[in-house]
């Protein structure tokens, strides 16, 4: 997506201070959307780019710091975005339409799958959703990245990053314990970032 398509408060025809409902009915198209993966790309397509509730920048602070908490990461965001609108009452409504169907869902597939789990067919169309979740996971990756990695200091703490958690399987919490300080110190000296409301 070109910088052009990137939305104004309010988004693609969202509003830019929603309701209980509205929440909750984002939530649950974001979760039925990404059905085999991406559940992280599909929540920064709807509430970044076509609700307009949140930056890319605020988006992308909020997956930091839901990654780094305990508990499902999606269901952190959720929290996160329904208590930045409404308080405790709309990360209620969020996390409900996150999960509600697809509770339902998952419990009809789980006997489905007990039963037919030696069919051949329903192995290929399991597998065959694989390459569209990897390909939205890259999207959210290219779409943020290309955003954040501008100078040299962010693109090394990625790369060190990635290095660290895919080939030296070292955990979060001690990766996070090093390059943490070095990226706040770095970030802390850059200029602050323009309000999107401010003049001048």
């Amino acid at each position: 997506m070109s910088e052009a398509a990137t939305p104004g408060p309010g988004g693609v025809g969202g509003s830019g201070h929603p309701g209980l409902w509205e929440l909750a009915r984002t939530f649950n198209t974001i979760s039925l959307a990404s059905f085999g993966g991406g559940l992280s790309a599909w929540s920064r397509e709807i509430v970044v780019m076509r609700r307009g509730w949140m930056t890319e920048t605020e988006f992308l602070s909020a997956m930091t710091i839901c990654r780094l908490l305990p508990g499902a990461n999606q269901v952190n965001v959720a929290i996160f975005v329904g208590a930045r609108m409404h308080g405790p009452g709309g990360a209620a409504a969020a996390v409900a339409g996150l999960i509600a169907i697809p509770f339902v869902i998952i419990v009809a597939l789980c006997a489905f799958a007990t039963r037919y789990q030696h069919v051949g067919a329903v192995q290929h169309v399991l597998a065959g959703l694989t390459p569209a979740a990897v390909a939205l996971t890259l999207s959210m990756v290219w779409q943020t990245g290309r955003k954040t990695l501008r100078s040299m200091v962010p693109f090394a703490l990625c790369v060190a990053t990635t290095l660290a958690a895919a080939v030296l399987r070292v955990p979060l919490w001690a990766t996070m314990l090093v390059l943490g300080p070095v990226g706040v110190f770095w970030s802390y000296r850059q200029p602050a970032p323009a309000h999107p409301g401010a003049s001048g």
